[in-house]
């Protein structure tokens, strides 16, 4: 298995070397997606005339968007280029956008939500599969958690100003960064292979399946199973198919997949249980609630990038066993206590163990596989944090119910 200086030494051999800056801006924006409705749903819920639980559909969809996004993108990428998949999901985003800021109806305004979350899942792999280093990859994932961190108060902000819609379309902010990344001439590995249509209708409905597991277990569950059954002897079948056997059958790919998805739901289903648990509490405002929760999660994003790059030699077995009980710890505490500032350590554990290890975790499974399944193995990483960024609101909400 390549180390992580050879590998950024043939990316480098490649040329289309993009500013890890640039990269920041364009990945970012997703979590706006994200975490950007946590303080907004119920405005649009007084709005459109709907139930709490109707409009949270909107967070749902992106969630479901972004993780059948995640795959299918990256291998756009891999097999018509890195320059074609920008401008496809800058698209993509371009017209969620324009749905949401004029959506009439809940419909229409949760087609825009997937629209954009399809966009910016494509802009994150791409990012991520330009970097060139652990110190970039660090930034780009710094980036989502940072981003991450304010988006609550942003979003009820931006909302104050603009209103709702607007908020909801903070993720349009990615597209600042197709210009200059485009006229860098982006290059990556291109891909031979023919498209394998019923691997990506498998994996799609799988994902499709696991995002609703958590609304509707007793018909979503069956589903993934056979959902699942149906994609294994699929894979048996076409191991050079839309997902590559060579990166579901990596035992280090799988650990750092694995990992990060529980980081994720842990750290998204604290982001949406605290709000709610914090205004009962202490009594606090949206906008009270909303700056209390950004200090928090604003740590976990700058402290991520220090992890990440001070962890940059760490041996991968030693990550893996890191990250997991930072996160816990957060979980005990949040058990364990009703004080809000108790409760504001605890994000700020899962929110350092999640950014911290998908950064971390991202790089070695990129390594684990080789070079021509890097694109694919890193729209694969991206969909197992990004299920779990969909898992864990709708647990938080079940649970709070």
């Amino acid at each position: 298995m390549p180390s992580a200086e050879e590998h950024v030494a043939r990316t480098c051999e490649q040329g289309g070397w993009v500013p890890a800056g640039w990269l920041a801006v364009l990945a970012g924006p997703l979590s706006f997606g994200i975490a950007g409705p946590a303080l907004v749903l119920s405005d649009v819920a007084r709005d459109l005339d709907l139930t709490p639980a109707a409009v949270t559909w909107i967070v749902t969809t992106f969630g479901w968007a972004i993780a059948v996004g995640t795959p299918l993108m990256a291998r756009l990428q891999s097999r018509r280029g890195t320059r074609t998949a920008l401008v496809g999901c800058g698209t993509l985003v371009l017209l969620g956008g324009i749905l949401t800021l004029a959506a009439p109806v809940l419909p229409v305004l949760v087609t825009g939500s997937a629209l954009q979350g399809l966009g910016t899942a494509g802009l994150t792999t791409i990012a991520m599969s330009l970097t060139r280093s652990a110190r970039m990859m660090g930034l780009v994932t710094a980036s989502l958690a940072t981003v991450g961190s304010v988006a609550p108060l942003v979003g009820e902000v931006v909302a104050g100003l603009l209103g709702w819609r607007a908020a909801l379309a903070l993720p349009m902010l990615s597209l600042l960064a197709m210009p200059p990344v485009l006229r860098r001439r982006p290059v990556t590995a291109l891909s031979a292979a023919r498209f394998d249509l019923p691997g990506a209708a498998l994996l799609t409905a799988l994902v499709t399946a696991l995002v609703f597991v958590p609304h509707a277990w007793q018909v979503a569950t069956p589903a993934a199973v056979a959902a699942g059954l149906a994609f294994a002897l699929w894979l048996r079948h076409r191991p050079d198919g839309f997902v590559p056997a060579a990166v579901v059958r990596s035992p280090a790919f799988l650990l750092a997949a694995g990992t990060a998805f529980l980081l994720a739901v842990v750290n998204f289903g604290t982001m949406y249980a605290l709000p709610p648990l914090l205004a009962e509490r202490a009594g606090w405002t949206g906008q009270q609630v909303g700056l209390a929760i950004t200090w928090p999660l604003l740590f976990g994003g700058i402290a991520s990038y220090v992890v990440i790059a001070v962890t940059a030699r760490t041996p991968f077995e030693f990550l893996v066993v890191l990250f997991p009980p930072l996160a816990g710890a957060g979980i005990v505490l949040a058990g364990l206590t009703t004080a809000p500032f108790a409760l504001l350590g605890a994000q700020a554990l899962t929110s350092v163990a999640a950014a911290s290890g998908q950064g971390a975790l991202a790089t070695h499974a990129g390594t684990a596989v080789p070079e021509d399944s890097r694109a694919a193995a890193m729209g694969q990483f991206n969909l197992a944090y990004l299920l779990g960024a969909a898992f864990g609101p709708a647990i938080a909400t079940l649970l709070l119910a």
